[in-house]
């Protein structure tokens, strides 16, 4: 029951390549930093995990985060709302080079669909995106006189999500609006991997106040000092 990993890099060691990887975070909010650059680290001395399929709200903004990944060469596929950022220049110009793919995705859709996943349910319908060229190709039906798109459930090989608290058991809590997606991902994937602000002993944390419960996370490790997105970019991150 202790799921507490000794560091960033023996806690996404076994992520290979090709892998389904959902990534918390709404812009900076909740965006694992520290996961994510140890994973980077990992590529850049093995070669691996590369040709991996990314799941954001976002596709990366400037040369952090998951536009790092992007320029590091690590993604072949995003599944996102939002590709383009106030600095999208990581995606952009893999997206033109024909080098990334993109599977553009509307945000209450791309929540439902992790939703269903963790909760199995195989696909779902909704209003979002009829008559578009999203809903190309899609199944779809009437209800009531209103047209609805069939969508698939969403769901990864590992979840990368930053937490405030957590326990030794993977209880979590999250800071504010950090919280985003990530609960969403933690019941997805079929690992789950936390960074925690802070990491207390069982019991220390209300039970009416765990977000996320421990049986859908396997490994918590603690960075007390995380990096902030925003701030990076600020400084000229590259």
């Amino acid at each position: 029951m202790n799921k507490i990993c000794p560091s960033l890099e023996k806690a996404v060691a076994d992520i290979e390549d090709g892998m389904v990887v959902m990534i918390g975070g709404f812009g900076g909010a909740g965006a694992p930093i520290e996961l994510i650059d140890a994973l980077i680290g990992r590529y850049k001395k093995t070669g691996s995990p590369g040709s991996l399929t990314v799941v954001n709200n976002n596709a990366g903004n400037g040369a952090v985060g998951i536009a790092a990944m992007i320029y590091a060469g690590m993604v072949a596929k995003m599944i996102c709302s939002f590709p383009r950022s106030s600095d999208p220049k990581a995606f952009t110009e893999k997206y033109l080079a024909g080098e990334i793919e993109l599977e553009l995705v509307p945000q209450g859709t791309l929540a439902e669909r992790i939703r269903a996943g963790g909760a199995g349910i195989p696909a779902f319908y909704t209003p979002t995106s009829y008559g578009t060229q999203l809903a190309e190709g899609k199944p779809v039906e009437e209800f009531d006189g209103k047209h609805y798109v069939r969508e698939r459930w969403l769901k990864a090989d590992v979840a990368l999500i930053k937490a405030e608290r957590a326990d030794r058991k993977g209880n979590l809590t999250y800071n504010k609006a950090a919280r985003n997606f990530s609960p969403l991902m933690a019941t997805a994937a079929k690992t789950t991997i936390v960074q925690a602000r802070k990491v207390v002993e069982p019991g220390e944390i209300d039970p009416e106040h765990v977000v996320t419960p421990g049986i859908f996370v396997d490994r918590v490790v603690e960075v007390a000092e995380p990096k902030q997105e925003e701030a990076l970019l600020r400084e000229g991150a590259k």
